[in-house]
């Protein structure tokens, strides 16, 4: 009876889709219809082995071989954290529901490709969360909703936290290259290897890839785009809120050294009680990831001389990186911060202004007055949008000077609707469900013009993954930064903006150069 079912397996496909099942490095694979039957889903598919024991904390290994046909038809556990249903402004669309193991690094591949000498465009998305969660089965991640538009899209799982990021003497001196702590970055790598090799049983074109993220995502785009290991793997970059910018004016976490990473690693280990990497390896993952005892210990990507040989910046400024088209760009809610603002009066507004601008606070003042409470309100919320895109433009001037390839900046400014739309506005990561075309994925009340502005932004997105170029027929003209100092707003308005006017842009220009 089983081998009926699986000859059946074999012949059955979809009208027009794909033969399966499709060959991959490690076996064969079948994949289900999705929602629109004209996209095949593969989800769960191994691109490593499990990185458990020895592999904990180690680079990933080789996926493993398996006979037979496998079920790619589920999302596989997502990578080690706390899961909760929402945390506003993010709710359920936003965050990860599934089982939790170390044990998960597996991807996804959504196709609509006819036949696997289509060669489309690919789009591989790297999710958010700070380093410590996230997960590829996260509902807005969906890609159905660019697949109908022409890509293959592929999500996946990256370690996270601890055991992702920890760094330690011993790990350095057994890894071979003396250096260790990225390993959740290792994955990524490991990713677009597994691309490069496989996508074109999907349709997809090995050569035309162009990688994605938003926050955590968007900052390991940035760090792909700097690794000498990820050399040749993509051909664009998307960076969503992820720190595209020079000084104090965008979100983005400065990057510890391998030497500051260790010495955290060894507190860590202290702190758990082992005295040995193999004490480490030995521990269960619930003893690892207990906060208790660690004050504030975090762990995320760090400058380790081997994947990420210098600090982001500065290998921009001495034109080491992987030069690729890069979209980039941030949200209006998110320009003072990533949450509510916290209440401003004209008297914390004026001793803010004191401490941060010191001898350039008068002509910060003038610039941006408090005579007032309500007038303090207004000027720290334009000073803190000016800040931000004087910021992201600066930094798309300073690429400009070592880089071949255009950069386009945007800034996001359409509420996600729903009960707290007044009070989070364009927040961070509201743009997501827009540019992957995932509004179904979420029940909140959108409206018509939500559906346009997402039309919008995806055709937006497909057209950067496919040429390198955001613009295409019946959209607003998108031109790449430029001397104008001009960002393309998007959403609600669509249309170049200046990043500030021309005194407001000289202040922030003399302050970031500082």
């Amino acid at each position: 009876m089983r081998s009926v079912c699986l000859t059946l397996l074999l012949v059955t496909a979809l009208p027009g889709a794909i033969r399966q099942p499709v060959k991959v490095e490690g076996g064969l694979l079948s994949g289900v219809a999705g929602t629109d039957r004209q996209v095949q889903v593969f989800k769960g598919i191994p691109f490593a082995a499990p990185p458990v024991g020895e592999g904990r904390w180690a680079a990933p290994k080789p996926v493993r071989v398996w006979s037979g046909v496998k079920a790619a038809d589920k999302f596989s556990a997502s990578c080690m954290q706390s899961i909760v249903s929402e945390r506003k402004p993010w709710t359920y669309e936003f965050m990860a529901h599934n089982e939790i193991s170390e044990d998960c690094l597996y991807l996804n591949v959504w196709t609509a490709a006819k036949a696997a000498s289509e060669k489309r465009a690919v789009y591989v998305y790297i999710y958010g969360g700070g380093f410590q969660e996230g997960s590829a089965a996260v509902p807005v991640y969906d890609g159905e909703g660019l697949a109908k538009k022409g890509l293959v899209v592929v999500t996946f799982n990256y370690r996270l936290g601890v055991l992702g990021f920890l760094a330690h003497p011993e790990l350095s001196k057994e890894s071979g290259h003396n250096a260790s702590g990225n390993y959740g970055l290792m994955d990524q790598i490991a990713v677009l290897r597994w691309v490069k090799k496989n996508i074109a049983a999907f349709g997809g074109d090995p050569e035309k890839v162009t990688i994605g993220g938003q926050s955590a995502g968007g900052m390991s785009v940035q760090a792909l785009t700097t690794s000498p290991l990820a050399k040749g793997l993509f051909a664009g970059a998307i960076v969503e809120s992820g720190g595209s910018s020079i000084g104090s004016g965008g979100i983005t976490l400065r990057s510890r050294t391998l030497a500051e990473a260790e010495k955290d690693g060894e507190k860590f280990a202290e702190a758990k009680g082992a005295k040995s990497l193999a004490d480490l390896r030995a521990m269960s993952w619930e003893k690892l990831t207990q906060q208790a005892g660690l004050g504030g210990m975090r762990f995320a990507p760090i400058v380790d001389g081997y994947l990420q040989p210098l600090p982001v910046r500065e290998t921009i400024q001495k034109g080491l990186q992987n030069d690729v088209p890069t979209l980039t760009g941030a949200n209006l809610g998110e320009l003072g911060g990533l949450g509510p603002s916290t209440p401003v009066t004209a008297e914390s507004f004026r001793a803010q202004a004191q401490k941060r601008y010191g001898d350039l606070a008068d002509e910060f003042l003038k610039l941006y007055p408090a005579g007032d409470d309500e007038q303090a309100r207004v000027s720290q919320a334009a000073s803190a949008r000016d800040q931000a895109l004087v910021s992201m433009y600066l930094w798309a001037e300073e690429r400009a000077k070592t880089a071949k390839t255009p950069a386009y900046l945007y800034l996001w400014d359409h509420a996600l609707p729903g009960p707290d739309a007044a009070r989070f506005g364009a927040f961070h990561t509201s743009e997501v469900p827009y540019v992957m075309n995932t509004l179904v994925m979420s029940d909140r009340p959108f409206t018509e013009a939500d559906h346009k502005i997402a039309d919008m932004m995806s055709s937006y997105w497909v057209n950067f993954v496919k040429s390198g170029d955001p613009d295409g027929e019946g959209l607003p003209k998108w031109q790449p930064a430029a001397a104008k100092h001009e960002i393309m707003e998007v959403g609600d308005k669509t249309g170049p903006i200046a990043a500030a006017d021309a005194e407001r842009f000289a202040f922030f220009e003399k302050v970031l150069s500082r």
